[in-house]
């Protein structure tokens, strides 16, 4: 565009950013020349092409590669990719891994709503991750089966602030195992003096107190706005003197860092919100009543998809496109439901809803 601007002495681009316009618009100034001109185009071997020819005809280039660029970022939409041969799926990394090298593969993501053994609601969705389904997947539920479960059991792939906060608005116990609960049983996670979790915390003063007695006060507010428009809000403390700790290589963890180790400062990034609710559920997790939602969780939802896969031989969808994928879905649940239905009919457990609890 620059290039052809000064040959041609035209003005089109003012700014860093060319747009479609601009390169239709340049291509208009460069047609004039040649109706005026009657500049005849050439093609072959042996025949030299005109400045103006070639100019218009890099242009052109630079145009349909430009349309073709805008339509593929309109079908990708807010997602990161697309495939090729069916446009609504997007590159997953999958569990079934021949190759052992985290290949991608066009997939969709399916998230299972399992009630006393049934599937009782399914989704469809485009996002690799789990957690910013929770939200979608409880409002079309609650709108079409035209009630709300009052308790929501999920994995760790499902805690975020934002989950949290939605289900306290809309009425609900969450019952969702925190990301770092298991590696909070290690000895190596209780022993790492840079962890929050292993600082003492003065509510009344708003600071933290690490292993050298020195204070984190707060240094700043930080907001941060999610893919889905949640707003969270992130507090950082920063030490007040860092120089001539002992314990400065346990605590100041990550080595690509550019400051020296001696020059760094220890700072913590605390989300106060989330560690409310975090704490509040770990709570409600820990209970008779957590433990046996949290085991029927295992069993039943994870059980769905089991049925489907192991015991229906299902692994992969032979339709293309995000209605003709949920379709084929809810047709397998359909099934698998009067499978169930058969099974609990013939071992007469048409009555229960959860698994007991198995004491030793």
């Amino acid at each position: 565009m620059a290039e052809c601007e000064q040959r041609y002495d035209l003005k089109i681009v003012y700014g860093d950013t060319v747009k479609m316009k601009h390169v239709k618009k340049l291509r208009k100034k460069l047609y004039a020349p040649r109706q005026s001109e009657n500049v005849v185009f050439v093609h072959g071997i042996g025949k030299r092409k005109t400045p103006l020819q070639k100019s218009i005809e890099t242009l052109e280039g630079y145009l349909s590669r430009l349309k073709k660029y805008n339509h593929q970022i309109h079908i990708c939409g807010g997602r990161n990719s697309y495939s090729k041969t069916d446009h609504d799926a997007t590159f997953m990394r999958m569990k079934e891994d021949a190759m052992g090298n985290g290949q991608l593969k066009p997939a969709y993501n399916l998230q299972h709503g399992v009630d006393s053994e049934y599937i009782t609601w399914l989704t469809i969705g485009q996002q690799p991750t789990d957690t910013t389904t929770l939200i979608p997947f409880l409002k079309e539920a609650q709108e079409h089966l035209k009630f709300k479960y009052k308790n929501i059991t999920a994995d760790a792939r499902y805690e975020s602030e934002e989950n949290y906060v939605f289900l306290e608005a809309n009425g609900q116990h969450s019952y969702i195992k925190p990301a770092n609960y298991e590696i909070s049983k290690t000895r190596k996670y209780r022993n790492d003096i840079g962890k929050i979790e292993n600082m003492e915390y003065d509510a009344e003063s708003d600071v933290y107190i690490c292993r050298n007695a020195k204070r984190l006060t707060t240094d700043y507010v930080r907001h941060s706005k999610s893919k889905t428009g949640y707003v969270s809000e992130k507090t950082i403390y920063k030490c007040e003197d860092c120089s001539g700790c002992p314990y400065k290589a346990e605590c100041i963890k990550g080595s690509n860092c550019k400051t020296p180790l001696e020059e760094r400062t220890k700072t913590l990034h605390v989300s106060k919100t989330f560690l409310k609710y975090r704490q509040e559920d770990l709570e409600r997790i820990l209970t008779d009543e957590g433990i046996v939602l949290r085991m029927n969780r295992s069993i039943q939802a994870e059980g769905s998809f089991g049925d489907i896969k192991q015991d229906m031989h299902f692994r992969r969808y032979i339709s293309k496109g995000t209605s003709n994928v949920l379709v084929e879905s809810i047709l397998l649940a359909m099934a698998r439901n009067v499978n169930k239905l058969h099974n609990k009919i013939q071992k007469g457990r048409t009555g229960t809803h959860l698994f007991p609890l198995k004491s030793a």
